[in-house]
């Protein structure tokens, strides 16, 4: 069989087992989408705080920028950045955006990559050698496993929050420089790693903690800094990654850690030296959104808190447990669909009824656990809950 053949086969039994993905063309309006001529209430993206339908996604982002940093550090055309940082694209935008991240999380340095799956994929790859054992739960990131597998460190998944499974690990892997990989958020499932347990853990046994906080970062924790911050166990985390292109509505990616470790990951992370840099527009956005979570000074102009924003996320996580029963520990629920048939039914069950929803089917989750993932915003109206109450109870 020929490679066009085959490829053509392994599509029609995609398609039998109602597991073919199609790219759907889309236009963003704020909190909704049009397709099809028709528009729909978003309840699959990841933009929590609902910036990109807030004053914010109007903002004159060069002025703000040329009053709170200086306009003589600004480059002239912001859409550039043609190269990798490494070459000659290292912008003083980046400069702007890490300083705020150092400002965010004090005596910490920060490097910015282009995309959250640029970095888990090229972190472990960096820094384990073949000598240290890596042990990461069952449900990290497809970006985390990629780095392992690309790595020299042998690896190990234990399942998922099980720390006596963990333990046990740990205790055979004594003598042995281990790191731990865990997302303070997890991504399908809306559920928290036991971050506190962890962090005495890590006293206990001496290795090296690195969590994902995609979905927490900017919505969770003091200023927005996170779960492991709003637990008090961020000192903690050796590779913290929060990235930009969720709560933020932005691009990019960072890593916080050690001035050592960033000094070693300029030299050895794949994924920066070999990559284009993000444009100076973007960088901006990403820093403008760091600094008002940390100042809220915009707030005094009309512009909605940063604080506000997730106060009133955490408030409609509420209203929606009050109106369907579901519990809501996060902005993500999952709601269990047991087949890929259901989930896509589900979907169009969905937006039939004008909400954009989105079955997730393996091998995203594992067979039987399809799904479809809830998304919830602070944008979100008690009418756009109702709707989704609604739709819901439909649903069983």
């Amino acid at each position: 069989m020929d490679s066009d053949a085959r490829m053509v086969a392994e599509l029609a039994v995609l398609e039998a087992a109602g597991n073919l993905r199609t790219l759907h063309s889309v236009r963003p309006e704020g909190l909704y989408l049009r397709h099809g001529g028709r528009r729909y209430l978003n309840l699959s993206g990841n933009d929590y705080l609902a910036l990109s339908a807030s004053p914010y996604s109007t903002l004159d982002l060069r002025r703000y920028a040329a009053e709170v940093w200086g306009a003589e550090r600004l480059s002239p055309h912001l859409h550039g950045n043609p190269a990798s940082r490494l070459m000659t694209a290292d912008s003083e935008e980046y400069d702007i955006l890490e300083s705020e991240l150092a400002t965010l999380f004090p005596g910490r340095a920060a490097l910015v990559l282009s995309c959250g799956y640029m970095l888990n994929s090229g972190l472990m790859p960096a820094l384990a050698d073949k000598s240290e054992l890596i042990l990461a739960d069952k449900l990290v990131h497809a970006s985390m496993i990629e780095g392992l597998t690309h790595g020299a460190a042998e690896f190990r998944r234990f399942p998922h929050n099980d720390l006596a499974a963990l333990e046990r690990q740990l205790q055979r892997a004594a003598g042995r420089g281990v790191w731990v990989l865990v997302e303070s958020l997890y991504s399908m499932d809306g559920d928290s790693a036991p971050l506190r347990e962890l962090a005495a853990l890590k006293e206990r046994y001496g290795f090296r903690l690195y969590v994902d906080e995609a979905h927490s970062f900017a919505v969770r924790g003091p200023q927005g800094k996170g779960l492991c911050a709003e637990l008090g166990v961020d000192r903690a985390v050796d590779l913290l990654v929060c990235t930009f292109g969720k709560a933020m509505a932005g691009a990019g990616a960072a890593v916080i850690c050690s001035p050592l470790v960033r000094r070693v990951l300029i030299n050895r992370l794949r994924p920066l030296i070999f990559s284009t840099a993000l444009p100076p527009i973007t960088l901006l956005w990403d820093a403008m959104v760091l600094r008002e979570m940390r100042t809220e000074s915009l707030q005094a102009q009309g512009y909605p808190g940063m604080g506000s924003l997730r106060a009133q996320l955490a408030a409609n996580l509420r209203r929606f447990t009050e109106l369907t029963g579901i519990p809501a520990p996060s902005q993500i629920i999952p709601l269990p669909c047991g087949s890929n048939a259901r989930a896509l039914a589900a979907a169009e069950a969905g937006r039939a009824a004008g909400l954009w929803l989105t079955a997730i089917r393996r091998p995203t989750v594992p067979a039987g656990s399809e799904r479809i993932r809830l998304s919830l915003n602070a944008g979100l109206t008690d009418t756009h809950l109702q709707q989704l109450a609604d739709l819901c109870r439909k649903l069983g």
